[in-house]
């Protein structure tokens, strides 16, 4: 059997050791969670509601949330077999040995029971739809991979990061310090979902014959390339309409189109993504996860000068 050398451990990385849990954590995934946080919080600040101490709970919320996801499709994919030594993507720590199964349950065991000592604070600010919004975060993050039905391996991985990181991840950010949602927030989670999204699709792309083999039946598996491909270009197109829509809206100013600096990087991106395949695609992987960021720093940018101007 071809062990391929992404999936194999790193030299430097000691079973059960520090790094090895860093590594788990999947720190250039982190970008997707701080940023719908940004942005909401821009949102807030346009509402005239910013507050730090929610703002600040609520990106570290997001982050052990997007690391509680991790440690569970680490170790989901692991036992129904979706991450073999001949896996295409970075080192995944239980299937290279760095971290047992067991360990890493316990590990995401911890790090949601501290997302939601952050819920109780944030309930005490916010009231108790964020029980509702918290409690659904961790169920869906466990059943992205985990459970009976799990959401990834029937196509229903990209709703869900479109849904969490779009529309729950920014409004309930906006929500937590305005406690209510403007129009504003709701429109820019559209563009900050859909990116998030795209990483999803170029890693399901990346993955589609091994994840047939699993039987993991994501869009890119049922769509095929071309499938997976134009929902990356839909998906590029509705981000950077948004903001255009939300300035001749009237809901912002022109500030708002900053994110717009990014274009020519996405449209080179589409251009890698569109020629490349299987393990070539880690590089696309990790500049849309840039985008994701970039493009979201800059909207929040935009949105927060517009308040400012005002």
């Amino acid at each position: 059997m071809n062990t391929s050398a992404a999936s194999l451990p790193r030299p430097e990385v000691a079973p059960g050791s520090l790094r090895a849990w860093i590594l788990a954590t999947r720190p250039a995934t982190l970008t997707a969670a701080v940023t719908p946080v940004v942005v909401g919080s821009a949102c807030a600040l346009h509402a005239g509601a910013f507050r730090a101490g929610p703002a600040l709970a609520a990106l570290l919320g997001a982050a052990l949330l997007q690391i509680g996801s991790n440690f569970a499709n680490d170790v989901f994919d692991y036992e129904k077999g979706a991450d073999t030594a001949e896996r295409l993507g970075p080192t995944r720590a239980v299937q290279a040995g760095l971290l047992t199964p067991q360990a890493v349950r316990r590990g995401m065991v911890v790090v949601f029971g501290l997302a939601l000592g952050v819920g109780v604070y944030l309930t005490s600010v916010a009231g108790w739809p964020i029980v509702a919004l918290g409690i659904a975060a961790i169920l869906s993050a466990i059943a992205y991979t985990g459970g009976p039905y799990p959401l990834g391996y029937h196509g229903l991985g990209d709703v869900f990061v479109l849904g969490f990181f779009g529309f729950a991840a920014v409004c309930g950010t906006t929500f937590v310090q305005a406690l209510t949602v403007s129009p504003l927030a709701w429109a820019a989670a559209v563009p900050v979902g859909a990116l998030a999204t795209n990483i999803l699709v170029v890693n399901n792309l990346r993955d589609r014959e091994t994840d047939v083999l699993a039987g993991k039946r994501t869009l890119a598996v049922r769509w095929g390339r071309r499938g997976a491909l134009t929902e990356y270009v839909v998906l590029l197109a509705a981000a950077y309409l948004v903001p255009l829509a939300l300035v001749l809206a009237g809901l912002v100013g022109w500030a708002a189109l900053l994110p717009w600096l990014t274009a020519p990087v996405a449209l080179r991106l589409l251009r890698r993504v569109s020629a490349d395949s299987g393990r070539a695609l880690n590089a696309s992987l990790v500049r849309t996860a840039q985008l994701v960021f970039f493009f979201g720093m800059l909207l929040a940018l935009g949105i927060g000068l517009d308040a400012v101007g005002r």
